[in-house]
């Protein structure tokens, strides 16, 4: 059964432009080689809520799951966290349209 990958995070004030070359030059297609598809990305316009949501689909959990231990992952992982604060991720169940990463 498919999963999903969540990430939701906030860009870090006049970090815009390096987030935007590193997201699209390298930890998107990254993830893709590594079997991650993205699949929809969101942004919090007004609220209290992440500044961005972003939602990968592999074939299944263990997929995820063996990316998310991977060496190559906690590398693009740290490479993000350099332009983001308030990083968190969760590995959810497949389900079309819009999900959230549930606290706690």
């Amino acid at each position: 059964m498919p999963a999903k990958l969540l990430i939701a995070y906030n860009v870090k004030p006049s970090h815009e432009e390096a987030y935007y070359r590193f997201m699209m030059g390298e930890f998107l297609p990254t993830a893709q080689s590594m079997g991650l598809e993205m699949i929809e990305g969101w942004h919090t316009a007004w609220g209290d809520y992440p500044q961005r949501l972003i939602g990968l689909v592999a074939e299944d959990e263990e997929t995820i799951e063996e990316i998310l231990a991977s060496e190559r992952w906690r590398e693009i992982e740290d490479g993000l966290t350099r332009y983001v604060t308030d990083y968190h991720r969760q590995v959810v169940p497949y389900r079309n349209g819009f999900q959230f990463i549930k606290p706690g």
